[in-house]
């Protein structure tokens, strides 16, 4: 099982059409906060770069914040791509309130210092894959886009592309980050996703059906 966990509850009735025909400058404030955030991140991605080659661990400090970062940006990216109408926390907890969620394991004992060191070249594969599937984000984002602001509805048809390229982009990111050594698999069963997220709290169905994991 792959240690970083999507989630995204399918919305598909009601759905609001003035924020969603907006929702470029509606998620610009988001968006901002995200340059300042990433600015920090990119530093800290280096420093556990040099950590995890020279001792083979990841500093606590260091992968909470990044994965703080990886959650909060997570999460604009879902709202901006349509999966959700909700608004996303300004910050990087858990919040597991919000319908689209991110679960990341602890940090490992032990990482390979080669897997870490070499990981520029293990990326190419990953990013590849990960710009195929971020243009199959945008263009179903945006056939979605359309459908929203006419009918209010988010065809399920559209909302299960969504979040497969976006769970992938969550997971390859995180890959980059070197927050875990596992490939980001194409394809992953929601059913073993599914009970890895508390699904009691609100924002999120309790069935898988309706909550498809990735």
């Amino acid at each position: 099982m792959h240690p970083v966990a999507y989630s995204a509850a399918y919305e598909g009735e009601d759905r609001n059409r003035l924020t969603t025909f907006f929702r470029f400058f509606v998620a610009l404030p988001w968006f901002f906060v995200l340059m300042f955030y990433g600015i920090a991140v990119f530093f800290t991605v280096i420093a556990a770069w040099f950590a995890l080659v020279f001792t083979g661990r990841y500093p606590e400090g260091l992968y909470r914040f990044n994965s703080g970062f990886l959650r909060a940006a997570t999460r604009v990216t879902g709202f901006f791509n349509l999966l959700t109408d909700e608004l996303p926390p300004f910050n990087g907890d858990e919040h597991p309130e919000y319908p689209i969620r991110l679960l990341i394991g602890p940090a490992k004992e032990e990482y390979s210092r080669a897997k870490a060191g070499f990981r520029i070249f293990l990326l190419i594969p990953v990013h590849i894959l990960n710009y195929v599937m971020q243009l199959i984000l945008q263009v179903v984002a945006f056939i979605a886009w359309v459908i929203i602001v006419f009918t209010g509805k988010m065809p399920i048809g559209l909302y299960r592309p969504l979040r497969i390229a976006a769970a992938y982009g969550a997971k390859a990111t995180a890959y980059s980050m070197l927050l875990t050594e596992d490939f980001p698999p194409f394809w992953q069963d929601e059913e073993e996703e599914a009970p890895r997220f508390d699904r009691s709290g609100p924002g999120l169905p309790a069935e898988p059906t309706t909550a498809l994991g990735l």
